[in-house]
């Protein structure tokens, strides 16, 4: 009887008690599963003592880090879909650039309306193409958005003859881009609303359920009566649709249209997406964990440029972080 009633820490000594705190389990952290935010609070604390005297934490520079995060954050609630559907699509960031000129070029010729529609247009148009040879043809989504990436990036660059694009249509800066609502500038708000959408229909809606099915094991969700064809193709669409939008803001925010708008976004926006949480292989996917991947990397971009670094050092830092970020999250 006295064994049996011993209590735990008698048997491990301090040793047990120790590894049973470290699990933390009155606050529920998972040091692994939650890296992204714990990796930004403790890069967002260093650079807050480190670079308190060059305006780090001034209001316009923290507006700034959220407004050079929101078009990237935008690009990665479409590319979590992909990537927790086990795809991928290297094609965003040209894709951006098409949306971008196309939506000037119309606006000048036909209006705000078209100029919208159009871009939008070159989201879905893409994604079609994409979804269609990806779950229909059964090429690997690599090499269809890796060709994609190639074609619309050439595309945009012989209809401008590699010249900008001027938008002057005010209202449109306005909406998207250069506009605010209170004191959070527009760009937040169009993140945030695309954060939110993307957040609920992974999570709570049946299309979402079905992607991380079919990302986990596809075989097992035709079983079970999931159109995993389908799936593919919508999460394809949804993939460039984000990326059109992200290019609309560009040209927002930039006042014109450019073809080398989301040139690298891409690697960042695959980046922040793998940072939070999701998993390269498929089957599990977090968007709020996406926004908080894009949020620190522009954190860390925003300390270094801060603590003077060139671009050739904050590319090698923040590739080391990034990659010590992956190493440390949860692999499953």
């Amino acid at each position: 009887m006295t064994a049996l009633t011993t209590p735990p820490v008698a048997k491990g000594g301090r040793l047990a008690k120790w590894s049973g705190m470290a699990k933390w389990p009155s606050i529920g952290i998972d040091w692994r599963r939650d890296i992204v935010y714990i990796g930004f609070v403790v890069v967002f604390i260093a650079f807050a003592v480190l670079l308190r005297d060059e305006g780090f934490l001034t209001t316009g520079n923290l507006l700034n880090i959220l407004r050079q995060a929101a078009i990237v954050a935008v690009i990665a609630v479409g590319m979590t879909f992909v990537i927790a559907c086990a795809e991928i699509d290297l094609s965003v960031g040209s894709v951006a650039g098409l949306a971008s000129i196309t939506t000037a070029m119309v606006i000048s010729r036909y209006g705000l309306t078209a100029g919208i529609a159009a871009g939008i247009a070159v989201g879905l148009v893409v994604g079609a193409i994409n979804g269609s040879l990806v779950a229909f043809v059964r090429i690997p989504s690599f090499l269809v958005t890796l060709a994609m990436l190639g074609v619309a990036v050439g595309i945009a660059q012989w209809v401008t003859a590699s010249a900008p694009q001027p938008i002057l249509n005010q209202t449109y800066t306005s909406m998207f881009g250069s506009g605010t609502v209170g004191f959070l500038p527009g760009l937040v708000i169009w993140s945030t609303v695309a954060v939110v959408i993307g957040a609920v229909v992974l999570r709570k809606a049946r299309f979402g359920r079905q992607v991380l099915a079919t990302g986990a094991n596809r075989t097992a969700a035709e079983y079970s009566g999931i159109d995993t064809r389908a799936i593919k193709f919508r999460v394809m669409m949804i993939s460039a649709t984000a990326a059109a939008v992200a290019g609309m803001l560009y040209a927002g925010r930039l006042q014109s249209g450019r073809f080398q708008f989301g040139s690298g976004d891409e690697m960042n926006a695959i980046a922040a997406v793998i940072l939070g949480g999701t998993a390269l292989a498929g089957g599990r996917g977090s968007v709020i964990g996406s926004l908080f991947g894009a949020l620190l990397m522009q954190l860390i971009t925003n300390g270094l440029i801060l603590a003077g670094l060139d671009p050739s050092q904050q590319q090698v830092v923040r590739g080391v972080i990034i990659v010590l970020a992956v190493a440390l999250a949860r692999n499953k």
